[in-house]
């Protein structure tokens, strides 16, 4: 199923099948995706930040590393692989500038377990205002500066306040040069793995293009590979009927 264009529609109808999207990401991620020891919630409020998904350690590290032993490389507990990730654009930001940050958003879980990724489907509301564009980007640039992996995937083209698109404006915020993305592939997934540098793996897509398989990364675990795409065609069976047909039938024109 391609992507549709969801400026067509209302933005109560665009968040319900945020919602529905975000829950079946969570589903596909605790259904075996993750590796031994994480797990993946949906909307919990983490210092400040209330991101779409977080996936957390569950293992102390020393222990993870123990279990690990005697697995091949390129794959972990047979679901987090080595290997780095295949990506159209791969950026990499040294010494990224965190001038922005008034202050820094500690993100962590209130059972005490290690928030190690975030999740982000952009909404509308994401790009409404200045000001909303400035949370975002404030909240991206805390995790990032705690070595908090980051996963963005925005299916809405660029405005006026982010014309290089949300990749371009988080770059933008962490002083980086400006990327240089197909203006004919004007949607976009983002994969971010923060070190002492943060790399960043784009996959730009068009409405009509089915969308990109996208690394969440684990740390020293690797990635595992985010279901984008059959998570979005769940979430999409779910949305009435009237509405799923404009939408195709929108994109069909």
């Amino acid at each position: 199923m391609p992507a549709h264009d969801w400026t067509k529609v209302s933005q109560g109808i665009l968040h319900d099948f945020h919602n529905s999207w975000v829950v079946a990401l969570r589903n596909a991620l605790n259904s075996g995706l993750l590796p031994p020891g994480y797990y993946a919630l949906t909307e919990q409020v983490t210092g400040g930040a209330a991101p779409d998904l977080i996936a957390l350690e569950l293992v102390p590290r020393s222990e993870r590393r123990t279990a690990a032993e005697g697995h091949g490389p390129g794959q972990h507990a047979g679901s987090a692989v080595l290997t780095p990730p295949r990506a159209t654009i791969v950026a990499r930001a040294e010494s990224p500038s965190y001038a922005s940050l008034r202050k820094t958003v500690v993100i962590r879980h209130s059972s005490s377990h290690e928030v190690v990724a975030l999740i982000e489907i952009i909404s509308r509301a994401n790009k409404a205002s200045r000001a909303e564009l400035e949370r975002f980007l404030t909240k991206a640039q805390s995790a990032l500066k705690q070595h908090v992996h980051l996963l963005v995937v925005d299916v809405h083209p660029p405005g006026r306040l982010d014309p290089q698109g949300i990749h371009g404006a988080l770059w933008a915020a962490l002083a980086q040069p400006p990327p240089d993305l197909p203006r004919d592939r004007p949607l976009l997934a983002a994969a971010y793995e923060a070190d002492i540098e943060i790399t960043a793996y784009v996959e730009p897509f068009r409405v009509g293009e089915q969308l990109p398989e996208m690394p969440l990364f684990l740390g020293d675990e690797g990635h595992v590979p985010l279901p984008l795409e059959p998570s979005y065609m769940e979430a999409f069976r779910g949305v009435p009927s009237y509405w799923r047909e404009r939408v195709e039938r929108v994109e069909a024109g």
